[in-house]
């Protein structure tokens, strides 16, 4: 009866880890969101972010990438990076990721804008750009498909 337990908890655990809502996993290592893009041809959507201080990163957060039609698209569409740049302690990154997070801040985000989020090839290379606010999520996706297909 225990081995028929494990085999369908196991069952469960792989198609859970399959569910769309589980592929929109936002990535914080540049390199393996190429190697991730190159291995589905998908696109980067690179986000920096300020998740406990920003008050538009955390509305684009919401109104956007929670929601139903982002994460369906992105599911499908996209590989998912996300730069944050938290200034609370209790949130601090460590010392690695905020040297990798700066470093890419360097190279695509001088201006330090947030939010702001960047449209990458497969080879981590500059394709597009997009700010907020957005008027819808359908909106926001249409302009990411636009950069896209370009």
């Amino acid at each position: 009866m225990s081995f028929i337990k494990y085999i369908l908890a196991s069952s469960m655990i792989v198609l859970m880890a399959t569910t769309p809502e589980n592929s929109n996993k936002w990535l914080v290592n540049i390199d393996n969101a190429k190697k991730e893009a190159k291995n589905t041809e998908r696109p980067i959507l690179l986000s920096f972010q300020g998740s406990d201080w920003c008050a538009n990163c955390i509305r684009l957060e919401r109104s956007l990438f929670e929601s139903e039609s982002f994460k369906k698209y992105a599911s499908e569409n996209l590989v998912l990076l996300k730069a944050d740049f938290p200034s609370r302690k209790k949130n601090k990154l460590s010392d690695e990721q905020t040297a990798h997070n700066e470093k890419l801040a360097e190279k695509f985000n001088k201006e330090g804008k947030f939010p702001t989020v960047i449209i990458l090839n497969a080879e981590g290379e500059q394709i597009g750009k997009m700010t907020y606010p957005l008027d819808s999520p359908e909106n926001y996706i249409d302009n990411i498909k636009s950069i896209v297909s370009q």
